[in-house]
Parts: C-alpha cells; structure tokens; sequence
C-alpha cells in the first residue's frame, strides 16, 4: 500500500503507531512541525520525514502528496480546529486520500464543540474513515501531562470520587494502526477504554505503590483548577475547557468499560499496573513526591 502519514509523530500516540505500522511492513511518512522531532518520529521508522504545521497550510499540500491513509491528530490548544482541519480534508481528497482516521476524545461527541465538529467533518468528507473516541490517557501520569496537574507533590482533579476507565496510548495506537489498514474501512467511531474504572485517589494509590512514598490526590474546584492550568501556560479559554472535563468525570461520564479494544486487536487493553511498571522506572518520576 502507499504510505501512511502520521501526524503529530512525535507525539503520544502518534510515535507509537509510527512504530506499530513499520513492524508491519507498513510505509509510514511521519510527520511534525521541526526538523528536530524528526529523529524521534523516524526513530526504527524509515522512510521521509515530512514537516507539517496546521498553521502554515502550505505544508499541507507536500505531506499529503502520494498518501493513501492518514492519521489525523488536529491542532491542539485551539477551541476551533475547524478552520484548520477543512482546508486540510479538502487537499486530502483532491489528491485522492481515501481514508483517515481521526483521533478524538470520549468525552466529545460527533458534532459537539472542537474535536466533535472535525468528527463531523472526516465522517462526512471522506470515503473512508473512523474516529477514534479514547477515554483519559494511563500516560498522563508517566510523562510531562503529570507535570500539568501537579502542585506541591499532589495531583490536582475536580473530579471528586468520579471514575475513568483510563486507557494506554498504545491500546490507542493499535486500534488506530488496524484502522488505518484493515482491508474493509471501519466507517465508525470507535469509544476506547482500558480494562477498569479508577478514581483519582486510585490512580495516586498506584502512584504511592510504584514510588514507595506517598502520592496524594487533592480535590479542588473547576475554577481553582483551571486558574492552575492557565498558570501553567495554557490559554485561559483552553484551559476552562480542560478543567470543564473533569466536572463531567465528577458526574460519572467516563465510568464505562468497553471492549472495543479486544474487539479489534484480539487482545485485552492493558491495566494501569502494567503501564506504570513499564513506563515510570522507580528512579524517576515527573512528580515532585513528598517524602
């Protein structure tokens, strides 16, 4: 087949289907805004690198060229990717895309605000598609998003005793990479979620477990925590958005276990344990731990 172009391959989940496509004998053109991710994109994933930037649209066109399928991660810290994300589809299909799969959030449905409206749009432009509704990621608590929620050693949430059925980003990318690639286009959304709901003083139980010393989840308001996020770089808007999610959670919205991943790999999603032990060395950590 022809390749497949990986946006945002330095990223999350964009870096490991990189990886889960090249074992499979799958072209792969990564794809990121400098030069200097490229190393970490191609990393065991020959082939060329491709600059993309969703604000620059002149390099929409060359990454496109020659591609059959394409991953879509739209721009991040934008409450409107729309803008972004059409001129992009129409490129793609002028120059005969004829799949892609979108990643998007359980938490936002097709039509609804920023990621639902570009659910929207991959589902009503392209002939072939799927968009990927994951729950939280397990990697926000081994990699610089920690880093997001933390204050004085404690995981900031207001979520109260809400639960998420948290998912590794690997999971993500192997459903994305049989999407990509199946013979038959999944033409659906997919909802992902690992194998169990936890709640956040949960998670900092697991945290506590893999560190040796205490880790401690501390409830506060939706506006305290978007007031920390704004503090820690992100846009005021982007960041009341953020915050809003974790009211839902409060609520229950992310309490549901799928199977969808078992479904479409033909394995079970991993368990946070695992992730944590796989990712989190006991000799480092991201979290400021009180002792």
């Amino acid at each position: 087949m022809s390749e497949v172009l990986v946006l945002g391959a330095t990223g999350t989940t964009g870096s490991r289907l990189a990886a889960f496509l090249h074992e499979r004998g799958v072209p792969v053109r990564p794809a990121s805004r400098t030069p200097a991710g490229s190393d970490r994109a191609a990393s065991g994933t020959p082939g060329s690198y491709v600059r993309f930037d969703w604000a620059e649209r002149r390099t929409y066109a060359p990454a496109l060229r020659g591609i059959s399928a394409v991953y879509l991660v739209a721009p991040t810290g934008v409450t409107d990717p729309v803008p972004f994300v059409e001129p992009f589809l129409e490129e793609a299909v002028r120059q005969g895309v004829r799949r892609v799969v979108q990643l998007s959030s359980s938490a936002v449905p097709e039509g609804g605000p920023g990621l639902g409206a570009v659910h929207r749009l991959v589902r009503t432009m392209m002939p072939e598609w799927a968009v990927l509704q994951p729950s939280w990621f397990m990697q926000n608590f081994t990699g610089p998003s920690l880093e997001l929620r933390e204050r004085d050693g404690e995981i900031l949430s207001a979520t109260g005793d809400g639960r998420v059925a948290f998912i590794d980003a690997g999971d993500i990318a192997a459903v994305a990479g049989h999407a990509l690639t199946d013979e038959r286009s999944h033409d659906t959304a997919h909802v992902l979620t690992g194998p169990e709901a936890l709640s956040y003083d949960d998670v900092a139980a697991l945290l506590t477990e893999r560190h040796g010393r205490p880790v401690r989840h501390r409830p506060v308001s939706v506006d305290e925590l978007a007031a920390h996020f704004a503090a820690r770089g992100l846009p005021a808007e982007y960041a009341a958005v953020l915050a809003a999610l974790d009211d839902d959670l409060r609520g229950g919205s992310e309490e549901r276990v799928t199977g969808t991943v078992e479904r479409i790999t033909g394995r079970p999603p991993r368990a946070f344990r695992e992730t944590l032990a796989d990712e989190y060395p006991p000799a480092y950590t991201r979290l400021r731990v009180k002792k």
